[in-house]
């Protein structure tokens, strides 16, 4: 077996209970390789879960908390609304010190970031009615890795393009972004 057959194999029960809808808390939250006893070959080992007083360290970089309305705190992911009106437009943050690139994360903190993603697009998508939710992880701006989940509707400035780059942000009138945070919290169940 190959050592990503090997890693992702001991997984698959996991796996399994997150996709049919079972809690998420019994992933683990990281894996090293180590050898095994009397074997040559690096077999996976499922690390422990890490404390939150461990995760203390996380600081949320500061353009994205410019940028930002609070949302949602989830079990792994920090959710924000982006302050531009033109785009419902929710920004996850794996509260993980020193994160940048999505591989930095342990395998079961990916799977579960997959499953904070799929319930934010679904709430952005029941809350907005949107035709097409958008994923992306650019951070070419911010390096802090963070998974956009974008609202998009035929005909939106930009429609079909990406939203990227686009000049003239429209923030949120007085508490219309906060409304709408609260809401998209409570389909996600966290308000």
């Amino acid at each position: 077996m190959t050592r990503a057959g090997a890693r992702w194999g001991c997984f698959l029960p996991d796996l399994t209970r997150l996709a049919s809808g079972s809690s998420t808390t019994n992933l683990p939250a990281s894996i090293s390789f180590e050898p095994a006893p009397n074997a040559s070959r690096r077999t996976p080992a499922i690390g422990k879960v890490t404390p939150k007083a461990a995760m203390s360290s996380f600081l949320l970089d500061p353009r994205l908390e410019a940028d930002t309305i609070p949302l949602a705190r989830l079990p792994l992911c920090r959710a924000l609304l982006m302050n531009d009106r033109r785009w419902p437009w929710v920004i996850l943050v794996p509260e993980r010190p020193g994160l940048v690139e999505l591989f930095d994360l342990a395998a079961p903190e990916r799977a579960l970031l997959a499953e904070e993603a799929s319930l934010t697009a679904e709430a952005l998508k029941a809350q907005t009615g949107a035709l097409k939710i958008n994923l992306g992880a650019l951070g070419n701006m911010v390096r802090q890795f963070h998974l956009h989940v974008i609202a998009r509707q035929e005909g939106d400035e930009g429609w079909p393009g990406p939203v990227w780059g686009r000049p003239g942000a429209a923030p949120y009138e007085a508490g219309e972004g906060q409304a709408l945070a609260l809401a998209l919290a409570g389909r996600m169940g966290r308000a």
